[in-house]
């Protein structure tokens, strides 16, 4: 996915820096992803950590992670229900062509008529599948994850869901293909969560804590709304003319609130390591972070340069520069 925030282009680095400070060797250490996204950090560190906790407040997000991090063993059949999946009647007055397709009279057109009828028909066949327990949860979230990925890629926006596009362009009059998510194998158990991280925080414990929350007023949950839809695929009346559900709308998100919720964070963290991404475009300034992050413990601070996220052409046509530069912010603490 074309993700706001995403670490795809830092991986190696941010990878390099973890085991500057904690070592080489993680075999032994629980990695927690407090603020997941696509899970691509946690499914980074899956093969090498004893562990990985993996949360999001997004139930997309939620949906993506229980099968790249939960999901570690084979599973028989997959590919069998992919292609039944795949070649399914279509349905005419699923939720998804109802509000979020042109020939439905939605008056949005998120999708092509053609692939909001067959999001619509996958995402309820795979709902019975799971309520007559054919199928068990390990398979519902790959089959899940799998068509909320593959109806991203079809989907007619510039890369968030903020907004449609008037007009259907090249790659969202495709015919949605359902393609397999497929996951890393692993023989340790992870675990998945949907909560808020400063509740969840309270609850888990482990070696090393990697946080990357939103950094601007940017709410993911108005940003990615329509897969929040397809992952959850129950009923509200959609709003306004971008057909909006009701949405959380993150601390982080917030100048007046984000200094207070990310100390909280860090203080009732019960891992060692913690390392923060942040970047200069962010609600809390450099000094900001180091101020609170050096209370609780030895501070450090590593940076890089890269291509800022652009959602489109136009998308920052209010920004001249084309990279930022990413922080890690790293935090050793004193007591855990």
């Amino acid at each position: 996915m074309n993700y706001i925030g995403s670490k795809f282009k830092l991986l190696s680095w941010i990878e390099d820096e973890v085991r500057k400070a904690v070592g080489t060797d993680l075999t032994d250490k629980v990695f927690c992803d407090i603020f997941a996204g696509t899970g691509i950090i946690g499914r980074t560190f899956k093969k090498d950590v004893k562990s990985v906790i993996s949360n999001d407040l997004e139930h997309y997000s939620f949906v993506l992670n229980k099968n790249y991090i939960e999901n570690s063993k084979l599973l028989d059949k997959k590919e069998d229900y992919i292609e039944k999946l795949n070649s399914l009647p279509l349905m005419e007055d699923g939720f998804i062509y109802q509000h979020y397709c042109m020939g439905s009279g939605s008056g949005r057109q998120y999708f092509s008529d053609t692939n909001g009828q067959k999001i619509d028909t996958i995402r309820i066949k795979i709902k019975e599948l799971h309520e007559s327990q054919e199928i068990d949860d390990d398979m519902y979230y790959f089959l899940l994850a799998s068509l909320i990925e593959s109806a991203d890629k079809v989907a007619n926006t510039a890369s968030v869901y903020g907004a449609f596009l008037k007009h259907i362009k090249k790659s969202a009059a495709k015919e949605l293909i359902l393609q397999s998510a497929e996951f890393g194998q692993s023989e340790n158990n992870h675990n998945v969560f949907n909560e808020d991280s400063n509740e969840l925080i309270k609850k888990i414990e482990g070696d090393i804590l990697y946080l990357d929350p939103p950094y601007n007023e940017r709410q993911y949950s108005a940003n990615y709304h329509i897969l929040n839809t397809i992952s959850l695929y129950d009923e509200f009346v959609p709003q306004g003319k971008t057909g909006m559900r009701e949405y959380n709308r993150s601390d982080y998100c917030k100048k007046k609130t984000v200094h207070e919720s990310f100390e909280e964070l860090i203080k009732d963290a019960k891992f060692k390591y913690i390392f923060l991404s942040y970047n200069n475009e962010g609600l809390m300034s450099e000094e900001d972070v180091k101020t609170i992050m050096s209370k609780y413990g030895k501070y450090d601070l590593a940076m890089t340069q890269y291509q800022r996220f652009k959602a489109d052409k136009t998308e920052n046509r209010n920004h001249t520069a084309t990279s930022t530069y990413e922080y890690l912010h790293i935090l050793i603490k004193d007591e855990v």
